[in-house]
């Protein structure tokens, strides 16, 4: 009995020696500090760490390797309380650092030490206790080896703790100067610690969001405080989330920006594409309750009805129309005379069939600062739909004069599409300058289709060599097309390449037995050479599968 009386001394004797260590203020701090644990998207156990509450919002720092591909986190404090992580307000892999809020209210904080701690200080290291006192780790900064100029990398002269890393480590004046990095060796003498203040300053911009460690991590994302800064990443977040991440984000945002109409605008189209109509119609309205700037809220609101009416034909809400599209638009400009709005009532014209009208305003956007080669070929599409075909090609040729010689390859889709229409109106010579002109500028990125087209408008313009170049080309760059050895077949025989045609005719027949064109083009071929009997069993069998040609060529080599 006495033995265990004086070990129970010997043992109280050693604790309050052991608590007669710590700094004063190490028994309140202790309540700042917390276990980290995050979870996967099947709710399993990722990854744990501690970290320390840095101020009464609720934010905190701990360590960033927890929340790679973490869906869910949590905070357990040192009453063994859980609390929820909210978001994410900033990640650093390279150093290893979150910074985030948790859903607390209130809690106990640390300070951050303003500026670095210097070579030779003491440095204390503050763990993650449940209910009961702390017991500090003391050690010394051996190394403080400065970055971004302001923020310095610590070395410490104090045994690693594994089970500590993303404690804080504090200065005599009880403020936070690093946080415990993980060791690679655990016997070794030393510990590493990064800047408090470092990680404590990060803060959510706009381009943060797509920031590496940021999309590494399912845990939502914080808001930028900043009002523009918000605005780009609520742009941004549509890209790097995913569709249940991002409604998140969009409620967040209003719920922080109320009188903010972007909030409303990207929740409509996302309720739009989801088929909540009237849903995205009141979030539009409110929009324009909210919006100083109404005339882009008018614009935005006429785009969506539009890209519904184009895309969902196949769920049609009734109340948005195109006329309802168009008079948003209208008022758009009503308040704002901007030319962009013209354009998105031309196109709306167009859609419902109102071609001149369409015209017209493509006609007077030629003369704003809109000018440029796609206003021109819109109106082109106007007059192709009033069967004007050479009001078309008008259009065209001002949509090409908008660049010069050498064109730039931001020319070739105009080029081709005059190519194209002057082809079809019978021009074929000027139809293969556009051509070849494409072909420049595309050179590298051409299909067989392409030379397939251009030796049609060759042929057509008595430019034979260039045909027969042309199909040969398409053959080459297609052998397994039977419509291209047909058509070679077809352009030798009429320019007397008669052995050429049989060849080319009977490749074509291979390729594609049960194809007309190659056995009526075979037979042609051979009765042009002479062999009539061989030849008007081709147009027999051409004739058999439906050539409509074959009969009058059988008519014609039987005699």
């Amino acid at each position: 009995m006495k033995r265990l009386s004086l070990l129970f001394i010997l043992f109280s004797l050693f604790f309050s020696h052991a608590v007669a260590q710590n700094p004063s203020w190490a028994k309140k701090a202790a309540n700042a500090v917390f276990t980290l644990k995050t979870f996967n998207k099947d709710n399993q156990l990722l990854g744990s760490s501690n970290g320390f509450f840095i101020n009464s919002n609720g934010e905190a720092i701990s360590s960033y390797l927890p929340f790679k591909d973490a869906q869910r986190a949590i905070v357990i404090d040192a009453q063994g309380k859980e609390w929820p992580v909210e978001c994410i307000i900033g990640a650093n892999d390279m150093y290893d650092v979150a910074k985030f809020k948790v859903a607390i209210k209130k809690p106990q904080t640390l300070s951050i030490a303003p500026t670095k701690a210097e070579q030779g200080t003491t440095a204390w290291l503050l763990p993650y206790v449940v209910k009961k006192q702390p017991v500090c780790k003391r050690g010394t900064v051996s190394a403080a080896e400065v970055f971004q100029e302001v923020y310095a990398y610590y070395t410490l002269d104090m045994q690693p703790d594994e089970q500590q890393t993303g404690s804080p480590v504090l200065n005599d004046a009880g403020e936070v100067i690093g946080i415990l990095q993980p060791s690679a060796d655990a016997k070794a003498k030393q510990s590493y610690a990064v800047s408090a203040l470092f990680v404590s300053s990060m803060q959510m911009t706009g381009l943060g969001m797509n920031a590496p460690a940021m999309k590494a991590t399912g845990i939502p994302k914080a808001l930028p405080d900043n009002m523009e800064q918000a605005q780009l990443a609520l742009y941004m977040a549509a890209t790097a989330m995913d569709s249940l991440q991002y409604v998140s984000f969009l409620e967040r945002f209003i719920q922080k920006f109320p009188q903010n109409p972007d909030g409303y605008i990207y929740r409509a189209r996302t309720l739009a594409s989801s088929l909540q109509f009237a849903d995205a119609e009141k979030d539009m309205q409110q929009a324009l309750k909210v919006a100083d700037k109404k005339d882009d809220v008018h614009y935005q609101y006429a785009n969506l009805i539009y890209q519904h009416r184009l895309l969902q034909a196949n769920h049609p809400y009734e109340p948005w129309t195109l006329e309802l599209a168009l008079k948003e638009s209208q008022e758009a400009y009503a308040v704002s005379p901007m030319a962009v709005y013209l354009q998105q009532q031309a196109q709306l014209q167009y859609a419902m069939e109102q071609y001149e009208a369409a015209f017209l305003l493509y006609q007077q956007l030629s003369k704003s600062e809109m000018r440029g080669a796609d206003t021109f070929y819109a109106a082109a599409q106007c007059r192709l739909a009033l069967k004007d075909q050479e009001g078309a090609i008008a259009q065209l040729d001002s949509a090409v004069n908008v660049f010069t010689k050498p064109y730039l390859r931001a020319a070739a889709p105009y080029l081709l599409a005059r190519a194209r229409l002057l082809d079809q109106a019978g021009k074929y010579r000027p139809a293969v300058n556009d051509y070849n002109e494409y072909e420049k500028l595309m050179s590298g990125q051409l299909t067989a289709e392409f030379y397939y087209i251009r030796e049609q408008a060759e042929y057509a313009g008595h430019l034979y060599q260039q045909a027969i170049d042309d199909i040969k080309k398409a053959a080459e760059m297609a052998p397994q097309e039977s419509l291209y050895q047909a058509e070679k077949a077809s352009v030798e025989v009429r320019l007397g390449m008669t052995d050429d045609a049989i060849n080319s005719a009977r490749e074509a027949i291979r390729l594609s037995p049960n194809d007309s064109n190659g056995h009526l083009l075979l037979g042609l071929a051979l009765c042009v050479k002479g062999q009539k009997q061989e030849g008007l069993k081709s147009l027999q069998k051409a004739k058999e599968l439906g050539h409509e040609q074959a009969q009058s060529l059988i008519e014609k080599y039987s005699k």
